[in-house]
């Protein structure tokens, strides 16, 4: 099963990458895709199907390109900024692979099968009420209620969750750019690149010039890891990347998220030489994909910390290490969203 989705990720990867044989087979099925999308749009944009407004503002961050982008740590910056701003935001989610018909709250001592990875990491880094659920509108108004003082919501993905009513949207892309401009099947994207929003985020630098002059760009940094032991973290254990390229030591990277190779990517930028394990995106770790492996130091992403810490077989191994990533954006960025948030005009 793993190595045919394995084949059929690469297959889209290849397919959407370029305007190709593959690609023009499927486009039909894109301009079928691509109406029904439009008239469920226009449904509520006329006020056929209805929207429901929360009592406080709401702000979403997602993406149309399929698959990760970086919303996760943008959606932790953007808390800890309206924090820093003197506001007190929440956050809802979906909860990616969970089944929660009804509102699920978040807590330090949630299983990541009951509420998601994403929604896990964000409770810990940002320290917010974080609520999960299918029904975004049912969550937000969930989390309001078991939260009052919860002046803000922003909302993890859910750009086509059109019933809920929302005062900003930031659509976020990665170095893919637009991929080949296409809608799903044909092409990586659920929406037109031409579909309004207030603000676009562009983690790293875009392969595709269709992309708005005035995006803002997003760099994450990853400068040092801590044991997987000490979650939540503890910054007398952290050690910095760099110390970790002392030979011999046999490095193993592994990453299960949206794009592994972003992760790759960062450890070689901070010169270390290691072996590659990519695992599907949100990757559950119910059994031990290190198992024959031999490594000295294992780094892991943060969003496999919360799922490997959970796992008696991998929590206490010393040789895991997780590398928290920090997303860096122009604070203008931050003040435009507080002014707008606030009823002001952004200049």
């Amino acid at each position: 099963m793993a190595l045919q989705r394995s084949t059929l990720e690469a297959f889209l990867k290849r397919t959407w990458a370029q305007r190709g044989l593959a690609a023009w087979l499927l486009w039909p099925l894109s301009c079928i895709f691509g109406a029904l999308s439009a008239w469920r749009r226009l449904l509520y944009r006329l006020g056929i199907a209805k929207t429901q407004r929360l009592p406080v503002p709401v702000v979403v961050v997602g993406n149309i390109f399929v698959g990760g982008t970086g919303k996760t740590p943008l959606t932790i910056w953007l808390a800890q900024a309206l924090r820093q701003a003197g506001l007190h935001p929440g956050v809802i989610s979906r909860g990616y692979g969970t089944h929660n018909d009804v509102p699920h709250a978040v807590t330090a001592q949630s299983l990541a099968q009951q509420v998601g990875d994403e929604p896990l990491l964000i409770a810990y880094r940002t320290q917010c009420p974080v609520m999960v659920g299918r029904d975004r509108v049912a969550v937000a108004q969930a989390l309001l209620a078991a939260h009052p003082e919860v002046d803000v919501i922003i909302s993890d993905d859910g750009l086509q969750h059109y019933r809920l009513a929302r005062d900003i949207e930031i659509i976020l892309f990665d170095g893919r750019g637009v991929g080949n401009g296409w809608l799903l099947p044909a092409g990586p994207l659920r929406e037109p690149v031409s579909r309004r929003r207030d603000f676009t985020v562009i983690n790293g630098a875009p392969e595709s010039m269709l992309l708005p002059p005035d995006a803002i760009a997003m760099r994450l940094e990853g400068l040092v890891a801590e044991p997987l032991a000490m979650m939540p973290y503890a910054q007398a254990s952290s050690r910095t990347l760099a110390s970790f390229s002392v030979a011999p030591t046999r490095i193993l990277a592994a990453a299960g998220i949206g794009n592994p190779q972003r992760f790759f990517t960062l450890l070689r930028a901070a010169g270390l030489d290691f072996a590659e394990l990519p695992l599907p995106d949100h990757y559950d770790f119910s059994d031990n994909p290190f198992a024959g492996l031999h490594a000295d130091v294992i780094l892991i992403t943060e969003k496999d910390a919360v799922k490997c810490r959970q796992n008696d077989a991998l929590r206490n191994d010393p040789r895991f290490w997780v590398v928290p990533v920090t997303a860096h954006l122009d604070g203008a960025l931050a003040e435009q969203i507080v002014e707008k948030l606030r009823g002001h005009s952004i200049a």
